[in-house]
């Protein structure tokens, strides 16, 4: 039986790597989505090539990896070239987070993903961790960190799932509306409750 694996998620300036950090110091298993990301498109992959061949060998650098910026000013800029980049990547995405799920012994694991929901990846978790906060404390805090007029932090507040949306979806979340509530608590609550769940799920005849 492969690990209990939970899907953390939530929108920018959330405080999801915060969240993140604290059951890495529990001990607990992490695949950042981000990390993955990386991995599937480096060479020699066959998601590299089928991606310079659908956008162009521009999308390459010389030493032949990925053009970061160049592939994402084209799919920021169109939608369908997202959706046919998503079309690439996403099955590798999946293959390799499921490799590493049954790979896991521990309690449980957790999928680090600020785009869960909307990539379709809740599918490949038990159970969505959302980390919410309000939108008013995102902008505060994006324009603090970042130094985004109020424009661009609400646009790149945008460009993600709605929070009703990432609600809607939760079996589980962490109120990071204000920095002075202690996270850690709830994070140390949650790590008591999946391991409970992950021994009940075991006993099970």
């Amino acid at each position: 039986m492969s690990s209990l694996t939970i899907g953390l998620t939530g929108g920018i300036a959330s405080g999801k790597t915060h969240v993140a950090n604290l059951f890495i110091k529990l001990g607990v298993p992490l695949l950042e989505a981000d990390e993955v990301a990386r991995e599937v498109v480096a060479p020699p992959s066959p998601a590299l090539a089928e991606i310079a061949t659908t956008f162009g060998a521009d999308m390459l650098n010389a030493d032949g990896t990925l053009n970061r910026r160049a592939l994402r000013d084209v799919v920021f800029a169109d939608p369908a070239a997202l959706k046919r980049l998503e079309v690439i990547t996403h099955p590798a995405i999946r293959a390799r987070v499921t490799a590493w799920r049954a790979a896991q012994t521990a309690p449980y694991c957790i999928y680090s993903a600020a785009i869960l929901i909307e990539a379709g990846m809740a599918a490949l978790v038990d159970r969505v961790l959302v980390v919410d906060a309000p939108e008013d404390v995102q902008l505060r805090r994006l324009t603090a960190r970042d130094g985004s007029d109020e424009a661009q932090a609400r646009q790149m507040i945008a460009t993600q799932a709605s929070r009703s949306l990432r609600l809607g979806r939760a079996d589980d979340v962490i109120d990071n509306r204000d920095e002075t509530r202690s996270v850690e608590a709830q994070v140390a609550r949650l790590h008591r409750h999946y391991t409970s769940l992950d021994s009940a799920r075991r006993a099970a005849p």
